[in-house]
């Protein structure tokens, strides 16, 4: 993967398989698909199935509504530039079986998931592999099988320009950008995987541990909301990323009201919650740097006790 000159056309023979062709994974792949770049999505035998035959509808506001053939496969059998990893955390190892060390060689390994202890795994499993931590920001669900449902009027994805891996690195955002995603290259792993942990555990635990929206939580539980931000920041900032407590706060204060992570709609619908990838990761952090985190621990221990397993 060679970086690209003026003119060209960065999707052109880009060869992507998306490990997870849910509401994330299932728009990256019809974005980068209609526009040339070579998709097959791994999935189980009955989704694979159903996108060879079908293709993946995107209803969108943002991108207008798209229907894109795309290739799809139960596991990886030939090389690729590169694997989005989109599954949910709590999916991420069986998901991996789909896909081969010794087939994936030395693809670029994105992984589009939440928390952040999945880049140092990913790493370990893959060891030839250029695994590049990134993150996205989007509101997108799986509706159906091949069916996604693009709610955010924005998909902003982060990477990281690891050393070694800048120019596979910048082509891919090139790639990413010309298909109409909002692409950031910076070269901070620990900013990248940090900034967005700083705003989501918070959301992710109260919002699930209330069962209420963004806008609920913000008045009816003010001082939990205050005191996770600022033990986050505290362990972001051990961890070596830049944490403004205010700022996320703020933040919080402006997203829509009516606003639900996603570990509150899965453990709405019965579903594992990604709680060990999210508040786990944050309290283990905490743990290695002697850094006392009550609330956020407290919220973890609540949920776990309400969804075992999780």
């Amino acid at each position: 993967m060679s970086a690209v000159t003026d003119g060209e056309n960065a999707l052109t023979g880009l060869r992507v398989a998306v490990l997870g062709p849910g509401g994330v994974g299932g728009l990256l792949a019809a974005l980068l698909a209609r526009d040339g770049a070579a998709v097959t999505c791994l999935a189980g035998a009955a989704t694979a199935e159903h996108l060879r035959t079908a293709g993946i509808r995107v209803e969108s506001a943002h991108f207008g509504d798209l229907a894109v053939p795309v290739d799809a496969a139960e596991r990886l059998t030939a090389p690729v530039d590169v694997l989005l990893v989109t599954v949910k955390a709590t999916h991420l190892d069986d998901a991996l079986e789909r896909v081969p060390a010794d087939v994936l060689g030395d693809a670029l390994v994105v992984p589009l998931l939440n928390g952040v202890e999945h880049v140092d795994h990913l790493r370990r499993r893959y060891p030839q592999a250029g695994v590049v931590p990134a993150t996205i920001r989007v509101e997108s669900t799986r509706t159906a099988p091949g069916v996604v449902q693009h709610g955010s009027p924005f998909v902003t994805v982060d990477l990281v320009a690891v050393p070694g891996l800048e120019q596979r690195v910048r082509r891919l955002a090139d790639a990413l950008q010309q298909a109409g995603v909002t692409t950031r290259v910076g070269d901070d792993e620990p900013a990248v995987l940090w900034s967005k942990l700083n705003f989501l555990a918070p959301l992710a635990l109260l919002t699930t541990a209330a069962q209420a929206t963004a806008g609920e939580v913000r008045e009816s539980r003010r001082e939990d909301l205050e005191a996770i931000v600022g033990e986050v920041a505290a362990v972001a900032r051990a961890e070596g990323a830049p944490a403004d407590e205010e700022q996320v706060v703020a933040f919080f204060d402006g997203v829509p009201a009516g606003m639900r992570s996603s570990m509150q709609r899965d453990a709405a619908a019965g579903r594992p919650l990604e709680l060990d990838a999210i508040g786990g990761a944050v309290v283990r952090a905490a743990t290695r740097h002697g850094i006392a985190v009550p609330v956020t621990a407290r919220y973890v221990d609540e949920l776990r006790e309400r969804h075992p397993g999780s």
